[in-house]
């Protein structure tokens, strides 16, 4: 079973509902934690697709976000710190009819569970994995992360990080991701969106969430993403449409010789034929990767996907090989393998 072959509603009813994907249990984060927000959207983006609970997975590693399994009414793997990936592999490799979540934050996933997150993605696994960016170890109360801006005091930096933070999107894109995208906690109608288009993608679907941590990282993102900036910091992606924003909508963005620079429409200074038009569908990830470098103030934040392509399945070219191995050499068994030429007798 492929998610891109399930239609997301049935004769125009929602299959199930938000409360069936419940699990009961005292959900346990921190009062005004964003992963309360990325929970319910969650729990609402399923039960517009027709697909059982019993084949949906949710896998994670350790940290805040990584409790996400004891609160959905399906399967769940709470693992070890930064492998949920690896486990998410073997587990998609054996069994093509789940569809399996990872669930990972940008410490979990991007310090110890760097190199199994992107050769997880460089497989392009029909896996999705959505990794909630506070900026911030918020488990261990409140150490810089690898995501976490030059000059952080924290209790691991108290004369500030001089880390060079990694930028999520960038080691997607560099990793060959099929499907890239961004959202934010505050948006849970964008995130749906982004949730269900991810859904609907045939291999490795990569998602960073900016959220926010209330207690160690209070408002990290509310500069580009509070309500009353966003409509003016950040840029909402379309396909096939040009890059406006702006509470106006009365700027826009145009590539002049190799980099990206604000135009203001109301002034004139650029024609529509000038401006930056959106292509998701981009095969060649140098477009997806300038946008992932678009900063506030100098630019709007890109809020959608910033990729979206097709490129063979990882597990399925696996299939493919087994079945072409037993054509060749038959199915074989253990007891044969065991008992083969190589084999001594210790006395």
């Amino acid at each position: 079973m492929s998610a891109e072959n399930l239609v997301p509603k049935v004769e125009g009813k929602v299959p199930f509902t938000k409360e069936d994907f419940e699990s009961g249990q005292e959900v346990r984060w921190c009062p005004g934690c964003g992963d309360y927000a990325i929970l319910a959207v969650m729990q609402r983006t399923l039960a517009k697709f027709s697909i059982p609970r019993e084949n949906y997975v949710f896998i994670s590693g350790i940290g805040c976000s990584s409790r996400f399994p004891y609160y959905m009414n399906n399967y769940g793997f709470h693992t070890i710190h930064g492998r949920a990936p690896t486990i998410a592999s073997g587990l998609r490799c054996v069994n093509p009819n789940l569809v399996v979540w990872v669930i990972t934050g940008d410490g979990d996933a991007l310090s110890i569970g760097g190199n199994h997150l992107i050769h997880a993605m460089r497989r392009n696994l029909n896996i999705n994995i959505v990794l909630v960016n506070n900026r911030i170890y918020g488990l261990t109360k409140g150490q810089y992360s690898p995501t976490s801006e030059m000059g952080k005091v924290t209790k691991s930096s108290p004369l500030g990080s001089i880390d060079q933070p990694i930028n999520p999107l960038s080691i997607a894109l560099a990793s060959e991701a099929t499907f890239v995208a961004r959202t934010v906690d505050s948006d849970p109608k964008h995130m749906g969106y982004v949730f269900e288009r991810a859904m609907q993608h045939k291999g490795t679907s990569f998602i960073e969430i900016y959220q926010n941590c209330i207690i160690f990282n209070d408002k990290a993102f509310v500069p580009v993403t509070g309500r009353e900036n966003r409509d003016d910091r950040a840029v909402y992606l379309e396909h096939e449409k040009p890059l406006i924003y702006g509470k106006a909508r009365d700027r826009a963005i145009r590539i002049k010789g190799l980099k990206p620079e604000v135009v203001e429409l109301a002034k004139g200074e650029a024609a529509r034929d000038d401006l930056l038009i959106h292509n998701e569908r981009e095969e060649d990830p140098s477009y997806a990767y300038l946008l992932s470098h678009f900063t506030y103030p100098e630019l709007p934040v890109p809020l959608g996907v910033l990729r979206a392509v097709q490129r063979p399945v990882y597990d399925e070219l696996l299939d493919q090989q087994v079945e072409e191995a037993i054509k060749r050499k038959s199915k074989g068994s253990i007891k044969d393998l065991v008992y083969g030429a190589e084999t001594w007798t210790v006395a």
